[in-house]
């Protein structure tokens, strides 16, 4: 029995736990036998086991919240129980709760760690919590980071490589709607460009409204490039995107549609032209956002954040084209690029296309975990094209200059 550990299982929102739903299925889809123990997101106080198709899943009763910290009495026991049986666990970190009920269980079974991102903010927390996590990592049987570059930048990640533990393990996702979309996506899709063709080409990007995803530069950007800009999204930053567009004459060119759900987004990936990911700071490890545009066949202009898997995942001058972070210049003109130069866009989102179906493939993803559960398996070299030069110095933009958060996998 294969048990991943999470925080939160769907249908709570967020990208971990839809991560952690689609790992889960793509391996029972291979025969194996999956289960998920997550904290129930609904605010019962008491254990509730149900199966998501052919996934097992014991959502923990949660009492309260202290700092954050979930609160789950059972969950010692409930881990006791299930892990006695166990093949191997799965954890995703950041993860305290089940951090701790690692310590105080030490199950017989092996475990491997999913490091999602760093702890960057909670400093104090981390730190009081750090004896638990060294217990927990050091014991893993590997410790799989999701690109090679984020390795650099993570001190966890480093010890893992020096230790001999380390693996990597792209995130991937279900491409099946992006590859082979449906006719009501595509009829959608066709009405979206009909909807603003009179306005040149169409940008689209997608997330959560907050600092680090930088969409105040893309505001920014808009207003020296054509076309109209969607952004599929909420959050505290919608009133100051919203400023910042009727300050630069652009607002009329800004659409907002508002968040939906993840398979909502399939006809704006499809009615794009390329996919705008301006995020600005390390908080941002992965961003599938983009995986889902490079399946589209859409190019992806991203920023080159240091130690952060962003660049890595769509590669510069392969499937997109990257620039630094806080430049909206940079940005502009890259794509302007994509419309000006010939035959650019059409390349680049073909090897977009080839590189989602290679490295991000739910199923692939799936295969690779389970030949990183067997204590033989060597660890992995890092997938992907090689590091790309590196690019302009980035500037500062005091105006997005925010204190960051917790890394996402969106």
């Amino acid at each position: 029995m294969i048990w991943h550990l999470g925080k939160y299982y769907p249908p709570a929102p967020g990208g971990i736990e839809t991560h952690v739903r689609t790992l889960a299925q793509a391996q029972a889809a291979l025969g194996e036998e999956v289960g998920v123990v997550c904290v129930r997101h609904d605010g019962g106080a008491t254990n509730r086991e149900e199966w998501d198709g052919p996934v097992r899943v014991v959502r923990l009763g949660r009492w309260t919240q202290i700092a954050k910290l979930d609160v789950c009495p059972q969950v010692v026991s409930t881990l006791r129980r299930l892990t006695a049986a166990a093949r191997i666990l799965h954890l995703q970190t950041p993860n305290p709760l089940m951090v701790l009920a690692l310590r105080m269980v030490q199950p017989r079974c092996p475990w491997v760690i999913t490091h999602q991102s760093d702890v960057l903010v909670q400093k104090l927390r981390a730190r009081l919590l750090e004896p638990f996590d060294a217990w927990v990592y050091d014991r893993a049987l590997r410790v799989l980071a999701t690109s090679p570059p984020y390795v650099n930048g993570s001190p966890k990640l480093r010890r893992a490589r020096a230790a001999g533990q380390l693996g990597i393990l792209p995130n991937g996702i279900d491409l099946e709607p992006l590859i082979h979309p449906s006719a009501a996506d595509l009829d959608h899709a066709h009405a979206l460009r009909q909807r603003w063709a009179d306005r040149g080409p169409i940008w689209l990007g997608c997330g959560r409204f907050i600092y680090y995803k930088g969409f105040l530069n893309a505001v920014r950007a808009l207003a020296q490039t054509p076309g109209t800009l969607i952004l599929v999204g909420d959050g505290p930053d919608r009133p100051a995107i919203e400023a910042e567009a009727r300050r630069l004459g652009v607002r009329d060119r800004l659409v907002l549609p508002g968040a939906m759900d993840y398979r909502a987004i399939t006809p704006y990936y499809l009615a794009c032209d390329a996919f705008w990911f301006p995020s600005i700071a390390r908080t941002e490890a992965f961003g599938i956002a983009q995986v889902e545009a490079l399946a589209a066949g859409k190019p992806v202009i991203n920023t080159a954040i240091p130690d952060s898997g962003v660049a890595w995942v769509s590669p510069h001058e392969q499937t997109g084209l990257t620039v630094p972070p806080h430049d909206p210049a940079a940005l502009a003109a890259a794509a302007r690029r994509l419309l000006e130069e010939p035959g650019l866009a059409q390349r680049l989102g073909q090897a977009a296309r080839q590189r989602a179906l290679s490295e991000f493939d739910h199923r692939v993803m799936a295969r690779r975990a389970l030949e990183f559960y067997h204590p033989s398996a060597p660890s992995q070299a890092p997938t992907g094209p090689a590091p790309q030069p590196p690019l302009p110095t980035p500037r500062h933009d005091p105006p997005d200059a925010t204190p960051p958060g917790n890394a996402s996998a969106s």
